[in-house]
């Protein structure tokens, strides 16, 4: 008798989110009069029917195709129709194009556990699994529904590392998520709590829940704040300081609306990948549920950009509209939720301490030259607060625009003169829409990058104060209420037709002698904030520009003596910049070994 081979969980069919607020449609797609789902199962009326050609319904199959050797994925799932029903599943594939084919399909009667066993081989530019369900005749429920493959020789398990900052009640609920999951916690070796706030998580009610469900498994880090880098190093650094790791490390946002699935098929596609890569959870908007932040993403250093999809890739995808056949490629994932392999670790070390912003993709860039290729699954992702919601005008951009630079110089061309025209556009920008205060800002993160790696001496945890200090000098920083900001009822006035790419410059050059001669609009408008781009703010001498949060307004007014020095200041640290270039990325280069290492990262946990 052959002996059955065993065989591993890769992926469940799940009918419901983990929360009611999550749009129906990314799990399955049908009538909710006839069909009634709860997270694991169905309960259809006669005649009704269902698709599982959903975000999370889908199986990527051209990432198993593209990362595995698996050649064939089992279905399975439960059956309980009534005495007249007959259940029809039909398994549908798609190719790169969305074109769909039928697969597979069965009928079944009474109660018991279906099998089918499907190719995996004609999926490799792009396509997914999925399957429908028709109820004939009767009712029929349908529920347990697992995707398995042979057990892998790689079978290790998860340690996952949160990163926490006066934020106890979401770190709580994100661990009580994620451990309410019997299937995904039997993943998960370890869970390393770093705390880095004043709002201590083991302070709040429900910490002794989170004790008990998760029990030795939990590990609780007090250390000053470091920020996202520092937090999520610290558990990393408890992992691998020995130059082993035993287990995968997931790291996790504090912040998410979790889905324990994902960890489960991020999991799998680690365990039975060819060869070790990263893979990354995607980004779900937690406004709009249903919305993928971006579905893979590259860094653009040229540019100073962190997110620019790669080939086939799309930002803002509507998951209920859209779906994503066409296999994509990614530079690195952001750790919102992202499996990194003990090996990549081991072999690229630990991230620079940038505090806030970067540290993920520089780690991510870090790890492609080792080896280690970065996977975003179309079919994993979490829930986490809008960027697009978050004002671009905060102490945040210093970190963003200083890391850049850092990232740019060690693994990017960073040509003097390209990089010294993006800071010079970028700033100048602000300047004519009239936010010194964030001009300032970004004059600071130059100035500091060009002062070499001692400004990361201590982790970054000086700058939160300077830079409060330093925006608190502008206004245009202040966020106001809308009934203050609007007081004397100013006209809105949105913005007209962007200016063509090959005029931007020319058109910057004309604001800017417009808000230095005053040659602008007087009086006080309103300026939405879809409208408040720098060429159209730069019109107006008094602006009241709508937050990008949609919480208030700031207010933004001429002035011509800030203008005019920060254009100074301005074209003097772009020439800095420009002749020094090569001898700051020479520097940069150089002390990253020593940036990364355990006991630069050791030192900065001890607080020296």
């Amino acid at each position: 008798m052959q002996q059955e081979i065993e065989r591993t969980l890769v992926q469940r069919t799940l009918f419901a989110g983990p929360h009611p607020r999550v749009a129906p449609g990314m799990y399955v797609t049908a009538n909710p009069a006839m069909v009634r789902a709860d997270r694991t199962g169905v309960r259809m009326e006669p005649g009704a029917i269902l698709s599982t050609n959903t975000y999370f319904g889908r199986f990527a199959a051209s990432y198993w195709q593209r990362y595995t050797a698996i050649t064939a994925v089992r279905l399975e799932f439960d059956h309980d129709c009534a005495p007249d029903a007959t259940l029809r599943v039909e398994v549908k594939a798609s190719d790169a194009g969305g074109r769909w084919r039928p697969v597979d399909a069965v009928e079944v009667t009474g109660r018991g556990r279906s099998v089918l066993d499907l190719d995996v081989r004609r999926f490799v530019d792009g396509g997914g699994l999925w399957f429908d369900a028709t109820a004939i005749g009767g009712g029929a429920r349908i529920a347990e529904v697992t995707w398995s493959v042979p057990r892998p020789q790689r079978n290790r398990l998860m340690s996952v590392v949160m990163c926490t900052h006066n934020r106890p009640a979401d770190a709580i609920s994100t661990l009580l998520t994620l451990a309410s999951d019997s299937i995904a916690l039997d993943l998960i070796e370890s869970v390393y709590v770093v705390d880095q706030g004043t709002q201590r998580v083991d302070a709040h009610d429900e910490f002794p829940a989170v004790k008990d469900v998760l029990g030795p498994r939990l590990q609780y880090l007090v250390q000053p704040n470091l920020g996202g880098a520092g937090g999520f190093n610290r558990g990393i650094h408890e992992l691998t300081r020995t130059g082993e790791c035993d287990t995968d490390i997931v790291v996790m946002d504090d912040d998410i609306l979790c889905e324990p699935e994902s960890v489960v098929r991020l999991s799998a596609m680690a365990n039975n990948a060819v060869r070790p890569v990263i893979v990354g959870a995607q980004m779900l908007l937690l406004s709009e549920t249903y919305r993928v932040h971006m579905t893979s993403e590259w860094e653009a250093l040229d540019e100073l950009k962190a997110g620019r999809p790669g080939a086939g890739g799309r930002a803002g995808l509507n998951a209920l509209k859209k779906h994503q056949d066409a296999r994509g490629d990614a530079g690195w994932n952001g750790w919102w939720t992202a499996l990194l392999p003990a090996e990549a670790v081991v072999a690229a070390g630990l991230s620079l301490p940038l505090f806030f912003q970067w540290d993920d993709i520089e780690f991510g860039i870090r790890a492609r030259k080792a080896g280690f290729a970065t996977v975003t699954l179309p079919n994993a992702g979490v829930w986490h607060a809008d960027f697009h919601l978050k004002d671009y005008d905060d102490w945040s951009r210093y970190f963003s625009w200083r890391n850049a630079l850092i990232v740019a110089a060690i693994h990017g061309r960073f040509d003097p003169t390209e990089v010294a025209t993006v800071v010079a556009r970028e700033i100048t920008g602000h300047i004519v829409s009239m936010q010194y205060g964030l001009a300032e800002t970004f004059l600071l993160a130059v100035r500091d990058f060009m002062s070499g790696p001692s400004i990361l001496a201590d982790g970054g945890r000086s700058k939160l104060g300077e830079l409060a200090e330093l925006r608190a000098q502008y206004p245009d920083t202040v966020r106001h209420e809308a009934t203050e900001g609007l007081v004397g009822d100013p006209r809105i006035v949105t913005k007209g037709h962007e200016p063509k790419e090959k005029k931007l410059d020319q058109v910057m050059a004309k604001r800017v002698v417009q808000q230095v001669l005053g040659r602008v609009r007087g009086g006080r408008v309103a300026i939405p904030a879809d409208s408040a781009r720098w060429w159209h703010v730069g019109l107006f001498a008094e602006a009241i520009v709508t937050d990008a949060s949609q919480t208030g307004v700031r207010i933004r007014r001429r002035d011509k003596q800030i203008a005019v020095r920060q254009f100074r200041e301005l074209t003097q640290v772009c020439l800095e910049l420009r002749r020094n270039a090569p001898r700051l990325a020479a520097q940069w280069q150089a002390a990253l070994p020593e940036l990364t290492s355990h006991e630069n990262w050791q030192r900065l946990f001890d607080g020296d």
